[in-house]
């Protein structure tokens, strides 16, 4: 039976490969890479004559075919991806799962990985943390995702697109908060690295223009969750007074919004309705009060 060896490639830096991957990338009668073009760089850096054949999203289910019939051939094969650990939100899943089925050994060979670089330079809370990856490109489904992590204890790694970084930083205060503590790491490795920690209120107007680069946000679990805080759902008739004290407090509707969603069953739209409703109310019973008073003088 053949072995699939799964290698982890840089990040950015190119001297960041292992030793142990540039012998098993020399001795290679197959390499599969998800770019091809990005491989023959790190190839050509370090003297390897391979030449890579493309395995990406849309056409990895034919090569898992052909690449059964080499390792039933006893003859080494290698995925890479573009960049980092192989399979962490890129493509090979499909192939890996066919290789073990069929018997064949899949072999992983460590290295370079965006996530736990960037969760050991974020200077958070990183135990236990969670992978989330790349969000949806829909707004309403992407704030959907983020609901469903911020209310844990695990602090949650995201890959991100530069152009949608902003709007993603704003839908982390949205969900979270403003104080959430977060830290966006760009170009991790290569010469212009940034690595920016804050809370999630001062990284939204960081980046709140255009950004370049390969993003990677670590964002802290919730405090409450960590320490095992149970939250009482909140009835209808005590949710309306919980938003008026909250308005009377000074707090923000989205503030007030990301709060009591989570212990209510009425939506976090409708709460942030009912909060800016409420907000307004006060704000004329003020200027009521005020014109009656100066009346009176």
């Amino acid at each position: 039976m053949g072995t699939l060896q799964v290698v982890a490639t840089p990040i950015g830096n190119l001297d960041d490969v292992t030793l142990r991957s540039l012998q098993v990338l020399r001795e290679a009668q197959h390499l599969y890479a998800e770019d091809t073009r990005r491989v023959r760089t790190l190839l050509s850096r370090h003297e390897i004559a391979a030449r890579p054949i493309s395995l990406y999203a849309e056409n990895e289910e034919g090569r898992v075919a052909e690449i059964l019939e080499k390792l039933e051939r006893n003859e080494s094969v290698v995925v890479v991806s573009d960049a980092g650990t192989p399979l962490i939100s890129d493509p090979g899943a499909r192939l890996v799962a066919a290789v073990a089925d069929a018997g064949h050994r899949v072999e992983g060979i460590p290295g370079p990985s965006a996530v736990l670089t960037a969760l050991s330079v974020c200077g958070l809370r990183v135990q236990p943390f969670t992978f989330v990856g790349f969000l949806p490109r829909k707004p309403g489904a992407r704030k959907r995702l983020l609901e469903t992590y911020v209310n844990r204890s695990e602090t949650f790694v995201i890959f991100e697109s530069p152009n949608r970084l902003g709007q993603t930083l704003l839908d982390l205060v949205e969900v979270a908060g403003s104080s959430r503590k977060a830290c966006v790491c760009r170009e991790l490795t290569k010469l212009h690295e940034e690595v920016f920690r804050g809370d999630l209120g001062m990284l939204a107007g960081r980046f709140s223009g255009p950004v370049r680069g390969e993003i990677t946000i670590v964002v802290e679990g919730s405090e409450e969750a960590k320490a095992g805080v149970v939250k009482i759902r909140l009835e209808e008739a005590d949710l309306a007074g919980r938003i008026l004290e909250l308005v009377d407090e000074g707090k923000r509707p989205r503030e007030i919004a990301t709060q009591l969603s989570s212990q209510s069953d009425v939506p976090r739209r409708e709460i942030y309705a009912r909060a800016v409703a409420a907000k307004k109310q006060n704000s004329s019973l003020g200027e009521a009060g005020l014109t009656k008073g100066e009346t009176s003088r």
